[in-house]
């Protein structure tokens, strides 16, 4: 898997001087498609998860939907109960008020219902977590994600630039001021994390100074950045789009600017833009 992804770079790279003469109208086409495309990131008065873009998040949205199920039925159960005993037993209708002292049914309900109904949260509870623990053993992309006050590094380790260096980019939030049409306030950065959808992907963070997190809700991940440990996860994105995300680990004055965008293109497109737009990162950041 590495060796097509790296040999679709390596031709994509041949052809960089053709794609810099294509139309300026393809240009402005792909820049309004890329800006007004459906983005996955927070809305206004959203109450509800965002749309699931891997199978752990999915994953995450039905237990939720089991147990909210739950909820509700013992919600009703407790409501009807309070509402019975507030009018049988109003002072007006029931003066001289009866002492019950054994109640065999009731004892019986309110004993078996509560063992069972956590067995029935438990069980796909534990079935998820020990899911979302499951590492990949042969992932097709391996990415570094390092944490920064108030910025990230990314290293896709998996390949090489010209110099023979791994492939990094840092990663800062788009000032306000800086912003273009369509695009997102505190949630977009100058340069995305481009990930190839329907592939096995690790991701592995970390820290070069304070605590961190590395959160995507979409994606379903929350993975601490802690300074000198490598804490990893894997993903299978399914579906194409842009995914935002945030720190999760208060880090500081600017914890609130350190975005995190993720772009999931096709596994053909994959070669080309990691060619055009990662590795040129990459060759500043050497020659700085």
């Amino acid at each position: 898997m590495e060796n097509e992804f790296t040999s679709e770079i390596l031709l994509t790279r041949k052809k960089t001087e053709q794609s810099k003469n294509e139309p300026k109208q393809m240009i402005v086409l792909e820049w309004l498609f890329l800006t007004i495309a459906p983005c996955d990131a927070a809305e206004p008065w959203q109450l509800g998860s965002q749309d699931a873009a891997t199978p752990m998040m999915q994953g995450i949205i039905d237990l939720h939907h089991d147990i909210f199920f739950f909820l509700i039925l013992i919600l009703v159960f407790v409501s009807r109960i309070l509402v019975r005993a507030l009018w049988h037993f109003h002072y007006k209708k029931n003066p001289i008020p009866q002492r019950i002292v054994h109640g065999t049914t009731i004892e019986i309900l309110r004993t078996i219902f509560p063992s069972i109904i956590p067995m029935f949260i438990a069980i796909p509870s534990f079935a998820l977590l020990y899911s979302m623990d499951e590492v990949v053993v042969d992932p097709a992309i391996t990415i570094k994600a390092i944490g920064h006050q108030w910025y990230r590094t990314y290293e896709y380790s998996d390949y090489n630039s010209s110099d023979e260096q791994s492939l990094t980019f840092d990663s800062y939030t788009i000032p306000e001021d800086d912003l273009e049409l369509g695009q997102s306030r505190l949630l977009e950065v100058d340069n995305r994390v481009v990930v190839p959808a329907q592939t096995h992907l690790r991701i592995i963070v970390t820290s070069a100074d304070v605590l961190h997190s590395w959160a995507v809700p979409s994606l379903g991940v929350k993975c601490d950045a802690v300074p000198g440990r490598l804490n990893q996860t894997s993903i299978l994105v399914q579906r194409e789009g842009v995914y935002y995300g945030q720190c999760s680990e208060i880090c500081g004055t600017n914890h609130a600017f350190m975005p995190i965008v993720v772009e999931a293109v096709s596994r053909k497109d994959y070669g080309s833009r990691v060619s055009n737009q990662l590795i040129p990162q990459t060759n500043q950041i050497a020659e700085a």
